[in-house]
């Protein structure tokens, strides 16, 4: 191997250092090809058009702000704004009932959406126009008995703008139901869920959680179908009503100049769709905060180191300067002979628990036990086939006469479910809503407190899990350790007496399990009644007052944590411990 010269080292060293290398990027002849071929085609277009004088536009510009072109623009907005309106508004009901629990409902929705899909925009309106020739008169009464209450002549009530009006509601409505379903099919299950466990009310779970968030799917066909419907109020022609396209054409027949005036139309429309397009752009970013949040903030954000000993140590000795001692009683949890079934596969089999208030009780076992279906009994996300299941001594989601259940009203549930927290495996924070909203929502709707007293609390629920600084931070900015402590924090927002942890670290990377783990370690001594599924053993026997072990949808053993670790009474619990320690 041959040594460096004198030179070659004084020229290696007299190189600038890397950081005021200038980088120079790769060329790409092709785009640059495009984009001049692009503009000339542009350039073309634009020189055939305007200098060509057959086009008119001498006669465009005499009648592009006449009277009557503006009377039939203002027609065409009205009728569009009018058809939006009444079209989405009884599509929202139409989608809402095709996704119901109703057989019924749900059919006719779909019946609704068949017939109406099916009748071209064109037939409709002339059908509606002769609806006089079809009904003399509309009545308003008792069905079934000749009551009448209300009668007029149809050809007086039913005008040409009205008819025009109802057909494009009803063709609109159609259309719309399908694109506001599959916005509302798009939501993830767990919102739904996650909605239900905060005992929000149903009316509330689809205007605030739902809705905002299908919306981000609704939206693109949602405006695309407003477009057409822009465009489609030129097919009102038809009635002689004399919105934008019908007046351009009563004018080209007078003074034959056909083609101005249909460039006239043309750019009356190429504005309003403009001006549509630009509402949709405005409309789709602020039903998508949390995503643009995190598009915008990516790049810019440092990596968030790994959390060190040192560091969740002083979380911890922050979390535990703030949570009470005992904060409030829990409430004692109870099992019947509970069984749970889906379809042919029995989940849970003849479950009988006792947990008593206040304790901290973990649910251990191998996957597909039951363990998450057990949890979910508790505040009735599940329904049990047989048995009884109780909070305090009530009856979750039943009340009893004999030996008969009965499910309460949806309401009641949901005034019982308060009392039962949830936290999920995957966190199911609402993505629309920053970590504070998060947390005040329920206690708003629910507690129905005052909104400052509601964020004053949430703050300090933050401060609780260690989150002060991140109250205005969307999920996605979150880690996933972070938001799964928002998720706690949510949860006892409703001051609840019993919380139900499903598995909440096992979506987490491994190096932020322990900030969950040491929220948690401080909420068994709250005093809350605290059932745990989970696979960390070394955290349930550090944390739990009992161990229940579980296997195919049966209580195997329960035992305080160091007679159930060392001293198994089953054997297919000891195999279980033996392959997971």
């Amino acid at each position: 191997m041959s040594t460096p010269s004198v030179s070659t080292l004084a020229e290696v060293s007299a190189r600038p250092a890397p950081s005021v290398l200038r980088i120079v990027p790769a060329r790409h002849p092709l785009q640059l090809f495009g984009t001049l071929l692009g503009l000339a085609l542009v350039l073309i277009t634009l020189q055939s058009v305007l200098g060509n004088p057959r086009w008119g536009w001498g006669t465009f510009a005499e009648w592009f702000f006449a009277r009557p072109v503006l009377e039939g623009l203002a027609r065409t907005l009205w009728l569009t704004a009018l058809g939006t309106f009444f079209g989405f508004s009884l599509g929202t009901l139409l989608a809402l009932a095709r996704v119901s629990g109703s057989p019924l409902l749900s059919a006719v929705s779909w019946g609704y959406v068949w017939l109406f899909r099916s009748i071209p925009l064109l037939v409709l309106l002339l059908l509606l126009n002769n609806l006089g020739y079809l009904y003399s008169t509309i009545s308003l009464g008792v069905p079934f008995t000749g009551i009448s209450l209300f009668s007029y002549p149809t050809t007086q009530l039913i005008g040409v703008f009205t008819a025009a009006v109802l057909g494009l509601t009803l063709n609109q409505a159609a259309f719309s139901a399908e694109v506001i379903r599959g916005g509302i099919l798009a939501v993830d299950h767990g919102q739904y869920e996650a909605a239900a466990a905060l005992g929000l009310p149903r009316s509330r779970q689809i205007r605030r959680i739902i809705l905002p968030q299908a919306m981000r799917s609704i939206l693109p066909g949602a405006f695309n179908d407003v477009i057409n419907l822009a465009k489609g109020t030129s097919v009102v022609y038809v009635l002689a009503l004399p919105e934008l396209f019908y007046t351009v054409q009563v004018i080209y027949r007078r003074n034959l100049e056909v083609v101005p005036l249909l460039m006239v139309a043309t750019v009356w429309y190429l504005l309003i769709l403009t001006v549509l397009s630009l509402v949709q752009q405005r409309v789709e970013r602020r039903f998508a905060r949390g995503q643009l949040q995190r598009e915008r903030r990516v790049s810019s954000v440092p990596a968030r180191p790994a959390p060190t000993v040192a560091d969740t140590a002083h979380a911890t000795a922050r979390i535990a300067s703030v949570v009470p001692a005992a904060a409030h009683t829990g409430a004692a949890v109870s099992l019947q002979g509970v069984s749970k079934s889906f379809g042919d596969q029995t989940v849970l089999d003849q479950v009988n628990l006792e947990l008593k208030a206040g304790s901290v009780t973990a649910l251990i076992g191998p996957s597909g036990a039951g363990k998450s279906t057990l949890l979910r009994l508790i505040n009735h996300l599940e329904r049990a086939d047989t048995g009884l299941v109780s909070v305090d001594g009530q009856l979750v989601g039943y009340r009893r006469e004999g030996d008969t259940l009965y499910e309460l009203a949806e309401s009641e549930i949901r005034r019982r479910r308060v009392e039962v927290g949830m936290v999920f495996q995957g966190f199911n924070l609402f993505p629309h809503m920053t970590a504070l909203e998060n947390i005040v929502e329920a206690p708003l709707a629910v507690r129905g407190i005052p909104r400052a007293q509601a964020e004053q609390q949430a703050r300090a629920l933050l401060e609780r899990v260690g989150l002060a600084e991140k109250a205005d931070a969307y999920p996605r900015q979150l880690s996933g350790g972070q938001q799964q402590r928002v998720a706690i924090a949510r949860a006892l927002a409703l001051q609840p007496r019993v919380l139900l942890f499903d598995e909440p670290t096992s979506a987490l990377d491994p190096e932020l399990v322990s900030e969950v783990l040491s929220v948690i370690e401080e909420l068994a001594r709250s005093g809350t009644t605290l059932v745990i599924v989970t696979h960390e053993l070394g955290f349930a026997r550090r944390v739990a007052d009992s161990i229940v072990m579980m296997d195919q949808g049966r209580v195997i053993e329960q035992a305080p944590p160091e007679v159930l670790f060392e001293r198994p009474r089953q054997q297919r619990t000891a195999d279980f411990l033996a392959k997971t320690l």
